[in-house]
């Protein structure tokens, strides 16, 4: 983490403006998408990805995502699940919360990945609004019986390296409490590697993809195992 000190804030604070102003372009095509999820989720059980920019494809060609090549590595290793990309750029843990139950009663996942929590932090959400957020996302999942996979974030260490501990101990805390699998750091393996981001500093390149789905797989494959037969 030293080595990603990066002038986030005043990046952070652009990036927070133009991903909320082009959140409703990017998820125009949503519909869509859904359609063809809730197809496909009649048939197979459903993987939900709740997530931010990071799970979105923000600034990266259509289908090149790390949520994207999740769906091939499930093809590839014949794992029967659908995949459906419930990541909305700009997306804090209030709004995943909020956009949750209409997700599980269309989709009825078997797995929901939550990642959310990066953008609560930029936009200096209080901490413990942001443990409720994800508590309740985790809570209402596992009332219609998905399995939960939580996938933390740090902060930069230009926040401090007690808010940045705090933050992340936010999904530890989590995971301990409502037993659930943690990613501990979506980014870990590339922070160091400005290559491996974008313009801005934050959102990682496509070749840094492959690297986000080594990080998840680990721990979501065993859920796939407990689910297979929904």
């Amino acid at each position: 983490m030293e080595n990603f000190k990066v002038n986030w804030d005043a990046r952070a604070a652009a990036l927070v403006t133009r991903v909320t102003l082009v959140a409703l372009s990017l998820t125009a095509g949503l519909p869509s998408a859904h359609a063809a999820d809730a197809q496909a989720a009649r048939s197979l059980p459903t993987i939900v990805v709740l997530g931010d920019s990071l799970s979105a494809e923000y600034g990266l060609p259509r289908d090149t995502g790390w949520v994207n090549l999740l769906r091939e590595r499930l093809a590839k290793e014949r794992l029967d699940y659908s995949v459906a990309n419930s990541s909305i750029s700009g997306d804090t843990t209030s709004g995943g919360l909020a956009r949750l139950p209409a997700i599980l009663n269309r989709l009825k996942p078997a797995v929901v990945v939550v990642e959310l929590g990066a953008n609560d932090a930029l936009r200096g959400v209080p901490l413990a609004t942001t443990e409720a957020n994800l508590r309740s996302i985790v809570e209402r999942s596992q009332a219609v019986h998905a399995k939960v996979l939580l996938v933390g974030m740090y902060v930069p260490p230009n926040y401090g390296p007690d808010y940045s501990q705090k933050f992340h101990g936010v999904y530890e805390q989590l995971s301990k409490e409502k037993k659930v699998p943690l990613v501990p750091f979506l980014l870990a393996g590339i922070v160091d590697k400005p290559a491996l981001f974008q313009a801005d500093q934050i959102h990682p390149t496509v070749q840094a993809q492959p690297l986000l789905l080594e990080n998840v797989w680990p721990n979501l494959k065993p859920l796939l195992g407990a689910t297979a037969s929904r």
